[in-house]
């Protein structure tokens, strides 16, 4: 069974969010684990969230199972039915089409790492906070109303 290291994947915080939503994620360290790995039929990455950070706009998947496995550190999880304190072992599970809304925070004084996985990019993602939609298909992000950013 291969070994993946961790240390040679390039971690990056870069992000498609447009201003004025992309700097609310400065603070998220990401390693795209499942392009290393050649996969295939999904994506995982091993995330990394600095204190105050932002995993990603609270958002919800039409076509897409998301998984987060907490590793280290402690964040929470913020969703429409409210907050919840993920710590090391627990695992948060999002069902494709599910409209709740969903991002982790930390906001403890010390890093946090999880692992989230699910298929990246190929669906329409809603932000029910902001005016902004992924449109997988076009591979753009859009406001509510269909137009481009």
């Amino acid at each position: 069974m291969p070994k993946l290291d961790l240390d040679t994947i390039e971690p990056t915080n870069r992000t498609g969010y447009p201003e004025p939503f992309a700097s609310d994620v400065a603070g998220r360290w990401y390693r795209r684990i499942g392009d290393a790995a050649e996969f295939k039929d999904f994506g995982a990455s091993h995330v990394v969230l600095t204190p105050g950070a932002t995993s990603a706009q609270r958002h919800w998947h039409e076509d897409e199972d998301e998984l987060v496995i907490m590793l280290a550190g402690e964040a929470v999880l913020v969703e429409d039915d409210g907050r919840e304190t993920m710590q090391p072992g627990d695992i948060a599970i999002f069902p494709m089409g599910a409209a709740n809304g969903h991002h982790l925070v930390n906001e403890s004084e010390a890093d946090c790492a999880f692992v989230a996985i699910g298929r990246q990019g190929t669906g329409v993602v809603h932000y029910p906070d902001i005016d902004l939609v992924w449109n997988g298909p076009a591979r753009r992000y859009e406001h509510k109303d269909g137009s481009p950013y």
